[in-house]
Formats: C-alpha cells, structure tokens, sequence
C-alpha cells in the first residue's frame, strides 16, 4: 500500500499539475495555489535502490539546486511509533544526512483526513550548508518521546502545501523565508540576509 503513496507524492513533487490537483481536491484555494507553485520548480524524482534501507529513504527528490532522501509513510492514526526496523531506518537517514551534507525528510500521509493529508519533518543534520541549512531552519524536526526515541508525530509536521511554496521559491532570484524569534522575517538570498 506504500507505493500507492510513494507515487502520489513522486507526481507531485515532479509538479504533474494532475498529482497536485488530486492531493489539494479537498484543501483550501490557498492551499492549492501554494501547492501548485511546484509546477513551476519541480523536481526529478526517483525511487531509491533498496527503498527504505541504508539510509536512502523511499525517494529522492533532486533538482538544480537542492536534493533530498525522503522516507514515505502512512497510517490511518497520526502517530507511527519507530522501533526495530523503522528506527533502523531512521538511524541510516541520519547517517547518511551527516555524511552527505543532506537533508532527509518524512513524508507522513494521514488515511481518511479531508484537507492537505501530508506533513513533512525533517532527520536533524548537524552538517547541513547553504540553501539546505536555511530550509532546515523552517521544518520541524521529527519529535523525541520521553525516552529520546524518535517517532512521526502527524500533527506536529509542515503541511504539504506549506512545504512546497517553499522549496519553489528557494532559488538564487527567490527567497527562503525564515520566522526568527522575534516574528520578522528574514530574507535570505545566495547568503546576505535583510529585513
């Protein structure tokens, strides 16, 4: 069943408007105008070798700019607890962000809700530079339970929609747009910031 939502997110990250217009048919005109952005800076998007294992994910997501390894999960409850393999998995997407100076993201797909269904979170890499590091900063991290044990908490990750007006406006004539503390908004373009 994965690969049912492996595929639904592949199409709509390469910026197949009829991918974008299915996963937004019950969101808001904002929203799907803000998905749609993508079809304007899409992505080639391949499905990894031996998905899901060795720290690739399920997909990777590259374009000239940017390139991420993305872990694709869903349930019909908006917590996956990851133990066993799933932590096994999680631990070699660090790894492997770490190693490679990537970024790599869960893509959790929530069953039955009516609305943007997914939500992005992103592994925590210490090693991350440029565009990578600054699009780091507006994703929230996949969360700790008490025990420090990582687990996808759907509620807590960037909705879809939000996810991608970012990553289509993150090219060198486009800013990523980052909420500091005070709640301003820093324009960060090829490295010089301003308010």
């Amino acid at each position: 069943m994965s690969g049912v939502y492996e595929r639904e997110l592949r199409s709509v990250l390469a910026g197949e408007r009829k991918g974008v217009k299915a996963v937004t048919r019950s969101c808001s005109e904002v929203e799907r105008a803000r998905a749609m952005q993508v079809c304007q800076r899409p992505f080639l998007v391949v499905r990894a070798p031996g998905s899901g294992s060795e720290g690739t994910g399920d997909l990777l997501a590259l374009r000239g700019d940017m390139c991420f390894p993305l872990e694709v999960k869903s349930s019909k409850g908006d917590r996956i607890y990851l133990s066993g393999r799933t932590k096994l998995q999680y631990e070699a997407l660090q790894s492997t962000g770490e190693r490679c100076g990537l970024l790599p993201l869960y893509a959790y797909r929530l069953k039955g809700v009516r609305g943007d269904s997914w939500t992005i979170m992103k592994v925590p890499i210490d090693s991350l530079t440029g565009k990578l590091r600054h699009l780091a900063r507006s994703i929230p991290d996949v969360p700790l339970t008490r025990n420090r044990t990582p687990y996808l908490n759907w509620n807590d990750g960037m909705p879809l929609h939000r996810f991608l007006a970012l990553i289509s406006r993150s090219d060198g004539a486009r800013a990523i747009e980052t909420p500091t503390s005070a709640g301003t908004i820093i324009r960060e373009m090829t490295g010089t910031s301003s308010n």
